[in-house]
This record gives C-alpha cells, sequence and structure tokens, in this order.
C-alpha cells in the first residue's frame, strides 16, 4: 500500500482498461473486476493488482491474495487457476504502463517563488515553475513548462528546453539541455573537467587548462542524484537522447555517449572516450580515457575497461575480457584453490 502522504492515486480501473493501458495481449478471469491499486506480489490485497516477473518467486505466486496478476504467457501455467492474470510479452513493461497510470506525474505548478533570484536577462516560457531561493543568472533561456526546484543556481547562457525537470540543489553550466529531460538533486552539469599539465614544481606547478567547450544533453535523458558531468575541454561533453544515467556517476569531459545508454550507479568515465548507441554498464564499471565503445556492448559491474569494445561485446573482470573467458579463469582459480587445499590436508 502506498503512502498518500506523498503519493496521490488514481483509479479504480477495471482489468479491460488495464489491459488496453498495460498493453497486453490477454486477459485470462472477469475483465470488469475493479482493481484499486498495485502492490507487490508479497503484499497484495483483494483489489489490487501484482506483478510475476521470474520464477524464482513462484511460492509467493501460489499463496498472493492479489486480485490480478501481470504475467507472461510462457509463466501463466505457475499460477494458480483462481487467479486472473493479464498476460504480456513484457511483464515488467505493462507494470511500467500501468503503475504510472494509478500514479501520473503530478503537473508543476506555474509559479515563481519571491525568494528566487532571476536576472532581467533571463528569458522564461510560459508555465515554468522557479522553487525557493533559486539564481537564474544573466541570458539564460528556459522553454515552455520546466519545473525548476528550490536551491537550483542556473549559470549564465544556460538554454533550458521545454518540459525539462531540475531537482533541488542542482547546478547548471555552460549547458544546452533538449526537452523533456530530467536531473535529480544534487546533480553538477557543466563545471570543469579535470585538465591540467602535470608539472614536477620547476616551472611553478601544475598548469590548469582551460575547459572551453560545453555539455550538449539531447532529449529525453535522465540524469541521477549526485551525478556529476563536466563540460567539454575544446569540444563538447555529449548526453544522448533517451540516455539514462543513475546516482554517483562520474562523466568527464570530452565523453560522448549514445542514444539509449544505461550508466548504472558509480560508474566513471574518463575523458574523450565515445559510446555508442544501447550501451549498458553496471556499477562501479569504470573506463579508461579515449576509448570507443561499440554499440549495444554489455560491461558487467565493477568492470575495468582499458581498450576498445566492439559492437555488442559483453565484458567483465578488470582487466575486463570476454564474459566467457572471464568464467573460465574462475573456475580454474576455483579447481586450483581445492587442489591446493587438499594438499594441505
Amino acid at each position: 500500500m502506498t503512502d498518500a502522504r506523498f503519493f496521490k492515486k488514481k483509479g479504480p480501473f477495471t482489468l479491460a482498461e488495464l489491459a488496453d493501458i498495460g498493453q497486453c495481449i490477454e486477459i485470462r478471469g472477469n475483465p470488469l473486476i475493479s482493481i484499486e491499486d498495485i502492490a507487490s506480489l508479497e503484499s497484495a490485497e483483494s483489489t489490487e493488482l501484482s506483478l510475476f516477473s521470474h520464477p524464482r518467486y513462484s511460492a509467493t505466486l501460489g499463496t498472493t491474495k492479489a486480485a490480478a496478476c501481470i504475467i507472461s504467457p510462457e509463466l501463466k501455467e505457475k499460477a494458480p487457476t483462481h487467479l486472473p492474470l493479464l498476460m504480456t510479452k513484457y511483464p515488467s513493461r505493462s507494470y511500467a504502463l500501468i503503475a504510472n497510470a494509478f500514479y501520473p506525474p503530478e503537473a508543476p505548478v506555474d509559479d515563481i517563488a519571491p525568494t528566487a533570484i532571476i536576472h532581467p536577462t533571463a528569458k522564461l516560457g510560459k508555465g515554468v515553475s522557479v522553487g525557493p531561493y533559486t539564481v537564474i543568472k544573466e541570458n539564460v533561456e528556459i522553454g515552455d513548462y520546466v519545473h525548476i526546484e528550490a536551491f537550483v543556481t542556473i549559470d549564465k547562457g544556460v538554454v533550458i528546453g521545454e518540459s525539462c525537470i531540475i531537482e533541488t540543489h542542482v547546478s547548471l553550466s555552460y549547458a544546452l539541455l533538449g526537452k523533456h529531460v530530467h536531473i535529480k538533486p544534487g546533480a553538477r552539469i557543466g563545471q570543469n573537467g579535470f585538465g591540467f599539465f602535470m608539472d614536477e614544481g620547476d616551472m611553478g606547478g601544475h598548469v590548469p587548462v582551460p575547459q572551453l567547450g560545453r555539455v550538449i544533453v539531447h532529449d529525453h535523458v535522465e540524469i541521477g542524484a549526485n551525478t556529476t558531468v563536466d563540460r567539454g575541454a575544446a569540444s563538447d561533453t555529449v548526453i544522448g537522447e533517451g540516455t539514462r544515467i543513475d546516482n554517483l556517476v562520474q562523466i568527464a569531459h570530452n565523453v560522448h555517449l549514445g542514444k539509449g545508454c544505461v550508466i548504472v550507479a558509480q560508474v566513471g568515465i574518463s575523458g574523450s572516450t565515445k559510446f555508442g548507441d544501447y550501451v549498458a554498464a553496471g556499477g562501479q564499471a569504470g573506463f579508461a580515457g579515449h576509448l570507443k565503445i561499440g554499440n549495444y556492448a554489455r560491461i558487467a559491474a565493477q568492470s575495468g575497461i582499458m581498450r576498445n569494445v566492439d559492437p555488442g561485446e559483453i565484458l567483465c573482470g578488470s582487466p575486463a575480457m570476454q564474459i566467457k573467458t572471464y568464467y573460465r579463469q574462475v573456475a580454474v582459480l576455483k579447481k586450483l584453490e581445492e587442489t591446493h587445499r587438499k594438499k594441505r590436508n
């Protein structure tokens, strides 16, 4: 049961209506039963819809009190015969669509907080909301229906496309944002990259290199909390359309991410590395600089990438290697350890 203090719920919906919303292919059971909410298999009550997405939860599926369940046709035989089903090729996708119907994003209020500081040269579109103590500097351009929360700093010249959401304590500088970009709390976009000439001191110490590029964020990008995206040094840092970046990610200067990339928490990408489209990088993976990562590559969590990656490659380990090679090495090491232990005994 969701907490009404935080989430406003729509509904109820009939099972047939939810089948349409979730783009399901078949209904088992009464299509007119009323569904009031969504919940997990364990906690669902007799008026709530749940999701069954993996056979490991078969025991829970057998005892759930849910009114109905979203499931793939291949797994429907695991469901109790009395349980109504919404069958779909992609259960998690259908669940997401239905969850958005029950809990749609709240429309931002068109309001400028009296404590916000907005430079007279800044241009704000219609329906823009600005939270308390936010600072918007000179020559900023903000599109229609942008929602900016409290304590945000938007530096001079930044451009924000329509229907973006900028959450609390974000700083934006040297950046051009497309439409429907969502930046979560504490993210830092457009600051200096880690660029300097290393000097031992004979000539006065390390010499900073001016960072003269920008950050270009394309449409429908999501950037997680406390993530940092450095602006380019000579060229730009680019985040491709539809990319999803998790919390606590570091993206260095001149990095290019293609369309639809998924970058999980605590990934670090060194300067001038370029990702193709739909690359996925697991948590805490690290990338050396000046690399090329091919389309649809998959990088396992905590991998260390020190070479170019071909399109579609799946890598694991540090230094990273083909995933099959990695598991063979793990198996060999396990056998060596077992042999050594037997000799000691």
